[in-house]
């Protein structure tokens, strides 16, 4: 029986993914999680073996769950993603994550890649591969990724120029010049695009 941990915030996928995984005959959902917080100690508490992990989870996300975990417990991690960045799968694989899906992956193959993963193989969807493969390069300056790294915590524009040693006002415009790079409309916005491809 391979035992699982099934971490979504959407509390009607996860529900019906549980339900769905929980129909077939080798596998058992041994605790559900709404956060990322939650699929930790919920993964300490119960050492599943397979924790499938929506990336998008508040409050830090998925993968980084996935690392924790990882590095405390045996179990194996399944990544699902409604937005499959080449960096965060460069990232998810660098942390020793098994299995990267999108979200529109049908249950019935969900439950064949668990048993893969489960079998010690590692499964990357074939879309999601492929847009690795074929990245743009990265358009912002080491200094506009620095600043951007820095406001991904939610720092203040005056946080953020104290931790990297700049003017408030640089710091602004190197925020306004990657935002406008990144055709973003907000400096989080921009941070959190800047994570997915990878750059920070």
């Amino acid at each position: 029986m391979i035992r699982l941990l099934i971490a979504d915030d959407e509390d009607l996928l996860r529900g019906a993914l549980a339900a769905l995984l929980g129909l077939e005959e080798d596998l058992a959902v041994v605790a559900e999680a709404a956060t990322s917080t939650d699929a930790v100690r919920l993964a300490r508490e119960h050492r599943p073996d397979i924790a499938v992990l929506d990336l998008e989870m508040p409050p830090a996300d998925g993968l980084r769950a996935a690392e924790t975990i990882r590095a405390e417990l045996h179990t194996r991690i399944v990544l699902v993603t409604r937005h499959a960045r080449p960096g965060v799968l460069r990232r998810a694989l660098a942390a020793g994550v098994s299995g990267f899906v999108p979200k529109t992956t049908p249950a019935t193959k969900l439950a064949e890649i668990i048993r893969a993963v489960a079998a010690g193989r590692r499964y990357v969807d074939p879309d999601i591969a492929a847009s690795a493969l074929t990245e743009d390069a990265c358009p912002l300056t080491d200094r506009e990724l620095e600043v951007l790294r820095a406001s991904r915590t939610g720092a203040s524009v005056n946080e953020i120029a104290e931790r990297v040693h700049l003017a408030p006002g640089t710091v602004r415009n190197y925020l306004s010049s990657a935002m406008a790079k990144l055709g973003a409309g907000s400096r989080h916005a921009a941070a959190h695009r800047a994570w997915e491809e990878g750059w920070i």
